[in-house]
């Protein structure tokens, strides 16, 4: 990943700086820095691989249960996505809808999934509260824009069937009324799903680490792990050239799994997403642009997804980017001409920071838990990591712990992968260009 500098060039996105806009909160770091791999002990009860949301909540909870516990990372703790992602909080499954999900895995299981996936966010927002983390969460809902006419139906459909199953609640907004949810005229409609809000990614990662290391997990940070194998009734790893011995190892990393954990590589498929941030736009205009203060998305093909700021000065835009490896100088310009697209308005607004990260889909679009081979895994959790991540670490945790709570709607859910997927995904800028090109012609 691009970390630094700025993009060339004239223009509105002359100047931007290529990092996570969030960042300016962590005086230009993703969270916490971590402790050096030198520190790293010989022994503990448990690795927890992955420094994000996910590995912090297992962490926090094995700590808490009086267990020797240290997190490792590769580069630093929030460093992936859980530091880069748009802080939108929902219980997801709304692009899919519960059609999808059934004939993905099932009716009985896609209402289980559903159901959990509710759970989740109840629990994400309990926990915030309960843990008083300081993270801006907004619970304002979520608007969400029919890209075409049919779409408008399409949404109610789905939404009636959501709200039988798992108690969604939502109102469809009608085109003539939707200038009270949001400053553009391009959608045909939309609906709003009160369930949802959105969050300050590092300020609640940064809260999630502070909590992890009170209860006296380690964090460590350029700890990459290049080896595991089986040593007696534990785990030996291989950690930055050392070795550290651990009686049970999770597996956090989502869309930063990498060759050194080949099963769960083969089995996730990392989405390049990426954002920009504009210049501080002001009070009056944001709140001509977003009247609720909601954060955003819509049916596209291509996944868009955007907000207010948490100060609630700029627009913070992003969407699939259609190239594997991280290229501002692509993707800044075609988000700047979606953003503009959805709001014209903001037409010649310069940009301040671009930057992208990784998330990981699945290919039954359900996110997956479990272990394999003695080796805990949480990870895929389709784009919507901030609403599952925490609750999902917790439950791994739980199930490392042989607690019945660890018990979720996902256990038995089969991890399927592809032949010859080896877990680069070659396929995906022709397919995700073909959905930009299908979303132009109104496909």
């Amino acid at each position: 990943m691009i970390d630094g500098g700025t993009l060339k060039g004239p223009g509105p996105l002359a100047g931007c700086t290529l990092q996570p806009y969030w960042w300016e909160r962590g005086n230009g770091q993703p969270s916490v820095p971590g402790e050096p791999a030198a520190a790293l002990p010989e022994s503990v009860d448990a690795a927890v691989v992955g420094g994000g949301y996910s590995g912090l909540s297992a962490a926090l909870t094995l700590a808490r249960a009086g267990r020797s516990v240290v997190v490792l990372d590769a580069r630093a703790p929030g460093f992936g996505c859980s530091s880069r992602n748009g802080g939108l909080v929902g219980p997801s499954f709304h692009k899919l809808g519960y059609k999808g999900l059934t004939a993905s895995v099932g009716h009985k299981a896609a209402r289980d999934i559903l159901v959990e996936s509710m759970e989740a966010l109840t629990f994400l927002k309990g926990f915030i509260a309960e843990e008083a983390i300081d993270c801006d969460f907004h619970p304002h809902g979520r608007f969400r824009g029919a890209a075409r006419p049919r779409h408008y139906e399409e949404l109610a459909r789905q939404a009636d069937d959501l709200k039988a199953a798992v108690g969604l609640e939502f109102d469809m907004v009608p085109r003539g009324e939707q200038q009270n949810e949001i400053g553009s005229d391009l959608y045909h409609g939309g609906i709003v799903y009160h369930q949802d809000g959105h969050l300050h990614p590092v300020l609640y990662h940064r809260g999630l680490a502070e909590r992890a290391t009170g209860a006296g997990a380690r964090l460590f940070a350029g700890t990459p792990v290049s080896a595991l194998r089986r040593e007696g009734e534990g785990f030996e790893l291989a950690v930055a050239g050392r070795r550290i011995l651990a009686r049970q190892v999770l597996i956090a990393t989502n869309g930063y799994t990498d060759k050194a954990f080949a099963y769960h590589r083969r089995r996730v498929i990392p989405l390049r997403s990426a954002m920009i941030a504009t210049e501080p736009l002001g009070a009056r205009r944001m709140k001509e642009l977003s009247p609720r203060g909601r954060g955003f998305g819509d049916t596209s093909r291509l996944v868009l997804y955007y907000r207010p700021s948490p100060d609630g000065e700029r627009m913070v835009f992003g969407g699939r980017a259609f190239d594997i490896d991280d290229r501002p100088d692509r993707y800044a310009p075609d988000l700047y001409r979606l953003m503009t697209r959805v709001f014209p308005q903001l037409q010649g607004v310069a940009l301040t920071h671009a930057w992208s990260g990784t998330v990981a889909y699945t290919f039954d679009h359900a996110p997956h838990i479990g272990q394999t081979d003695g080796v805990y895994f949480t990870m895929g959790y389709c784009g919507s990591g901030v609403g599952r991540a925490t609750y999902f670490g917790r439950k791994a945790a739980l199930k490392m712990l042989g607690s019945r709570e660890g018990r979720t709607s996902l256990d038995g859910l089969a991890f399927r992968t592809r032949p010859l997927y080896n877990g680069y995904p070659w396929f995906l800028p022709a397919l995700l260009r073909w959905h930009s090109w299908a979303d132009r012609l109104g496909l």
